[in-house]
């Protein structure tokens, strides 16, 4: 096989990339994905990520190592394994992050990503339901809508929220972050809209764009310092690609930084310990590990209108599947945030620290049954953590899963973070009207009230959220993993265009991020093959 552009990784960045590459027609274009076709009948229904949470066929269910601070218990990094990536099995929550995030990153001394650069990005790849604004775009690939299940409690929240001074807000995605409403999700039409579906489909029947699944990369190839190519095994038979112009990663903050150690790029002495020749010596490959870690309250309700009453009453689980065939609305379109809230530890931030995601739901851990009674969920988020962990192959085998660690809590500013968060959470959950629609905190219950317990309780029974990301951080040092166009340093041919490459974790959820480095990542790509 021979193209243009070799790119790995169908994913969030990955499928953007390949309409966006192949779209002139003047460049061939092979796209390499490790997983199958997106067929999956779960995929497309909102909820049905709840299905593909232990689905190996189209998940890596990758965990971590045992996490020191959380009692050595290993946490789940689910990652997409599909045509379409984690976009195909995430909660499809749509945003951006705080348009300081991006300053920030422009501050580090990467040039063409402040906020007022990706703004146009995000506004280019957007089909907003609700029309075009000044933050928003119209006609783009990505379908944004709404919410098309009226939860009767989220109403009750904002408001609860309003009166301790969170105010209302009906866009979290475009003025200001900070506030209390409903999320708005990646459907159309009460279907999920993953990269793939909003990406490739439009372009995978272009004779330009050749499309390869179940075919998972175990190297690139170089000639000297250039990427040449890639080797990948595909139904048990090893074989090979050739790049004419550039190779480009977009595994994922998983994968990515496991295939440049694999092919040689990574940290001299860890790469001769797993008996791998150094083709460059990158000792920050796999470094900077961030994740955003959550912790959560369940509340036993009064009233019988949670998702739980539908899911355990025999006949109302039909209407609920009935309602989702007839009118595409109702309780399976639900994205994995129903609506939630931002807002700040401390008065003096000059942003929200805390993301809470309002679940119309209630489980003891994310992909396990849904509890006998009626309850709902509010989880805190910190949006900047500083703790750090890492991702390093283990094996010279491509097919052996990498070591991952989070270190979440490692940070003390982390812990004192969380704290503060489910404290304050408390008090919005606990104000009325809300309080008036629940009998009892069962999770961790009330009893677990100081700062000493609440961090046990978050050690305990804390996790992720599902966003890692910076592990091929981009920085304008030599030692950085990819200079602010994406190229690996080091070598010549070969990007990185994935989550990766954050410096740092957007304060938010990561998908419609990571789209936009697709994008972004694509203008330069083209810029540079002109």
């Amino acid at each position: 096989m021979e193209a243009d552009f070799i790119i790995i990784g169908a994913g969030s960045a990955g499928s953007v990339l390949a309409n966006r590459l192949s779209k002139s027609g003047l460049h061939k274009v092979l796209l390499l994905e490790a997983g199958p076709p997106d067929r999956n009948l779960w995929i497309h229904v909102p909820l049905g990520y709840a299905k593909l949470f232990h689905n190996p066929a189209i998940n890596w269910k990758y965990q971590t190592e045992p996490e020191p601070e959380l009692g050595n218990r290993r946490i789940p990094c689910p990652r997409g394994k599909v045509l379409g990536g984690s976009s195909s099995i995430n909660g499809l929550v749509y945003m951006r992050g705080q348009a300081e995030d991006y300053d920030r990153w422009r501050q580090m001394g990467n040039p063409g990503w402040s906020y007022e650069d990706v703004l146009p990005l995000f506004r280019r790849s957007e089909d907003q339901e609700r029309g075009p604004d000044d933050w928003h775009g119209s006609g783009g690939p990505l379908a944004v809508d709404d919410q098309r299940h009226d939860f009767p409690l989220a109403d009750a929240f904002f408001a609860a929220c309003e009166s301790e001074g969170l105010p209302r807000n009906t866009d979290f995605n475009g003025a200001t972050q900070e506030g209390a409403g409903w999320f708005q999700m990646t459907s159309r039409n009460g279907i999920r809209v993953s990269a793939a579906k909003a990406y490739l489909k439009p372009a995978r029947n272009r004779p330009n764009l050749q499309i390869e699944t179940s075919a998972h990369a175990t190297r690139i190839v170089f000639d000297g310092k250039r990427a040449t190519g890639v080797t990948f095994r595909q139904n048990g038979q090893d074989h090979e690609a050739t790049a004419r112009a550039e190779v480009i990663l977009c595994g994922g903050a998983i994968n990515s930084p496991q295939l440049l150690e694999l092919s040689g790029i990574g940290d001299g002495e860890r790469l001769r310990d797993l008996g791998i020749d150094t083709r460059h010596h990158a000792p920050k490959v796999g470094e900077n590990l961030q994740d955003h870690f959550q912790a959560r309250l369940v509340m036993r309700t009064k009233r019988p209108v949670t998702m739980n009453d539908q899911y355990h009453s025999f006949p109302r689980r039909m209407a609920m599947g009935l309602q989702y065939i007839l009118t595409r609305r109702g309780p399976l379109t639900v994205s994995a945030g129903l609506a939630g809230a931002f807002f700040k530890t401390r008065e003096e931030l000059a942003s929200p620290d805390i993301q809470v995601h309002f679940v119309p739901f209630s489980t003891d851990r994310m992909g396990e049954s849904l509890h006998q009674y009626s309850g709902f969920t509010t989880s805190v988020c910190q949006l900047r953590p500083e703790s750090r962990g890492h991702v390093h192959a283990t094996s010279p085998d491509p097919l052996a899963a990498p070591e991952i660690r989070a270190n979440y809590l490692s940070a003390e500013e982390d812990r004192r973070t969380v704290v503060a968060g489910l404290h304050q959470l408390r008090r919005y959950v606990g104000a009325e009207p809300l309080r008036s629609e629940w009998e009892e905190e069962t999770i961790p219950g009330t009893a677990i009230a100081t700062d000493e317990d609440l961090l046990t309780y978050a050690r305990d029974f804390g996790t992720t959220i599902y966003h890692p990301t910076c592990t091929c951080a981009m920085g304008p040092g030599d030692d950085d993993v990819v200079t602010p166009r994406l190229k690996v340093r080091g070598v010549e041919g070969l990007r990185v265009i994935d989550g990766s490459i954050m410096p740092n974790v957007i304060s938010g959820n990561t998908n419609a991020p990571c789209m936009m480095i697709g994008e972004k990542g694509a203008d330069m790509v083209l810029e540079d093959a002109r």
